[in-house]
């Protein structure tokens, strides 16, 4: 099973960014899915995500989502995360702002790994209290920090 370490590197993990709208908000965790790979562009990933939101919205509600898409030519999933200093509009079906967003691209032929993740994630943000601890982080380390032990059994619950 692919964990969240697998996916997520430090640098594509951003705290407290500011991003005022869903647009931006898909455009930084673009630039930094892309900054992995020279030979993906931000704006073919962007492109994509635009293209998953227009189907219906990743927003999960409590203030998270989970933008995602497959996209041709990619060697492995990789993933972004950035945490929000002010919650914005992004259609969640709870009508809640959202203030944390974590991107999943993965290769085209990544159907069922593609929906174990997705699992995966969602289970990891309907867990409240780590949710808070989330928010609470303070820096980009801290927060790389829980969003890699969260699956890895050495979680302070």
């Amino acid at each position: 099973m692919i964990k969240i370490a697998d996916l997520i590197t430090p640098e594509r993990v951003v705290c407290d960014a500011d991003v005022s709208s869903k647009k931006r908000g898909l455009e930084l965790l673009s630039e930094l899915v892309a900054e992995r790979d020279s030979e993906l562009q931000s704006t073919a990933i962007f492109n994509k995500l635009i293209s998953r939101e227009r189907l219906g919205s990743t927003g999960l509600g409590h203030g998270v989502a989970i933008p995602h898409a497959r996209i041709e030519g990619m060697p492995s999933a990789c993933a972004a995360f950035i945490k929000l200093r002010e919650g914005i509009d992004f259609d969640a079906f709870d009508q809640q702002p959202v203030d944390m967003l974590f991107s999943l691209v993965v290769p085209e032929h990544f159907t069922d790994e593609h929906l174990q993740i997705l699992a995966r994630l969602a289970e990891m943000f309907s867990d409240v209290a780590f949710c808070r601890q989330l928010r609470d982080c303070t820096d980009d380390t801290a927060l790389h920090g829980l969003l890699v032990q969260w699956d890895s059994g050495t979680r302070g619950d």
